[in-house]
């Protein structure tokens, strides 16, 4: 029987890739990319085969989809910010069983859900930037499900967690389960951007204030107070995605009956307007 060993909300900015590279941002994310391993570490230690990543830079406008192919290798340029992801090499072994298996799941369960293995059919950097340091040696498996979910509930997105779940625990397969999206998410206007330091400030403090009390909530374990200010913190807070993979992995979580806490793996940071962290959900 399959199981979910790892649970975990995080970021995903380019400004990542270019921590790596020589030039001002050298060194700026470090914090995120060691989150990044740290998290890939414990999920090698839990056993994972498989990573599920809940990408919030797929955009879909109809169903809810997997690209669950078997095998994904190229080169990805973000067609968002190609001057910060360029060429970017990957190569990774997928679980198409696993893939099928949780749209065919929660397909069954009243949710539309397709699983696709098309070569052409790419990923997107918000599975590909996590991957790079969670998954660095490619030796797990990858999964990615669409959550930029333009005409979606977010009760529909919370029954594809739970689908999940139960795909999860039908199949053979040992998942880290990645929710790969920021917190608040209202990036700083283009003509004010320079003048606001905005690589590194927040556009709101509105916005900061809440995602800090968000963070409070989950370390103390009070997600029925989460979940019941979920929709209107995606709304009011710009929500990347409107959250639907925050949602999805409270889903996978059990929702409301979810007693675990949040482990903070990287303090919270600005960058261009938005807040971001990378925290791990218990799951005893």
């Amino acid at each position: 029987m399959g199981e979910l060993v790892l649970a975990a909300k995080c970021t995903h900015v380019p400004t990542m890739i270019m921590s790596e590279q020589e030039g001002p941002l050298k060194g700026k994310r470090q914090p995120a990319i060691d989150g990044h391993r740290r998290i890939g570490e414990l999920a090698r230690a839990a056993g994972a085969d498989t990573f599920v990543v809940l990408d919030t830079h797929w955009l879909v406008n109809a169903a809810y989809h997997i690209n669950a192919n078997h095998r994904f290798k190229g080169l990805f340029t973000s067609n968002e910010f190609p001057q910060f992801i360029k060429d970017l090499p990957y190569e990774y072994e997928g679980n198409a069983a696993l893939g099928d298996l949780i749209a065919q799941t929660a397909t069954d369960d009243g949710v539309y859900t397709l699983s696709h293995q098309i070569d052409s059919l790419e990923l997107e950097y918000g599975t590909l930037v996590p991957m790079r340091y969670m998954n660095d040696d490619a030796a797990l498996k990858v999964v990615s499900v669409a959550a930029m979910c333009t005409v979606h509930s977010l009760d529909s997105s919370r029954r594809l967690g739970a689908a999940i779940r139960k795909a999860i625990e039908a199949s053979d397969s040992k998942v880290a389960l990645i929710a790969s999206g920021s917190l608040s998410h209202r990036i700083w206007p283009n003509d004010i951007y320079a003048e606001n330091n905005g690589t590194f400030t927040i556009s709101s403090k509105f916005n900061e204030v809440v995602d800090r009390r968000v963070l409070e909530l989950w370390q103390n374990g009070e997600t029925e107070l989460f979940l019941q200010m979920l929709p209107d913190y995606a709304k009011y807070c710009d929500g990347e995605g409107d959250m639907h993979d925050s949602v999805m992995l409270f889903g996978a979580l059990g929702w409301d009956s979810y007693r675990g806490r949040g482990e903070v793996m990287t303090e919270y940071f600005p960058s261009s307007g938005t807040g971001q962290t990378n925290v791990l959900f218990s799951l005893d």
